[in-house]
């Protein structure tokens, strides 16, 4: 019964987060998928900014901040360079990324948010805010996250990866 559960409710995370992109102006490969927790990953100071504001809005309206988890954040950067590789974002390969850190981290819920060609960290997350799906993801019942935002040398567009999870 757990089991069915936990399935239906990773089936409606994948069709709500499919349903939520967002931008202002497939699948991945099985050589990305991580075998075992990558623990060291080099943050940025805009994702650093990105995490600050999405926990202090978090707190704002009484919710927990999000802890980061360095291998979320890794399968992050993954989907990022798979969305460089596509020139579009993407929820593309979304349930093997969940399985996965369900699998090496225990998470119960995991919920991913994109975007795509915003220049500041304050432009995304005031966008994700502003759409019902991605909000419900910010503010949803979890306790880690990670992020990546990786820029496309080739039209200097950004794409951000932002996964949540609940880990008990």
């Amino acid at each position: 019964m757990k089991v069915k559960l936990l399935n239906l409710m990773l089936l409606f995370t994948v069709i709500f987060t499919m349903n939520s992109c967002s931008s202002d102006s497939s699948e991945e490969t099985a050589d990305s998928v991580s075998a075992v927790v990558v623990e060291n990953y080099t943050y940025s100071e805009v994702e650093l900014e990105t995490m600050k504001l999405i926990n202090d809005y978090r707190v704002s309206i009484g919710l927990n901040p999000l802890e980061k988890i360095n291998h979320i954040s890794f399968k992050s950067e993954e989907h990022d360079y798979y969305m460089i590789d596509k020139k579009a974002p993407s929820h593309d390969g979304f349930v093997d990324r969940s399985n996965n850190i369900m699998k090496l981290l225990g998470a119960t819920t995991v919920a991913e948010n994109v975007a795509f060609n915003y220049n500041s960290p304050e432009a995304a997350v005031k966008a994700w805010l502003n759409s019902a799906g991605h909000k419900a993801n910010i503010v949803g019942n979890y306790t880690h996250f990670g992020i990546s935002i990786r820029q496309d040398a080739a039209t200097g567009k950004k794409y951000y990866t932002n996964i949540f999870a609940r880990i008990d």
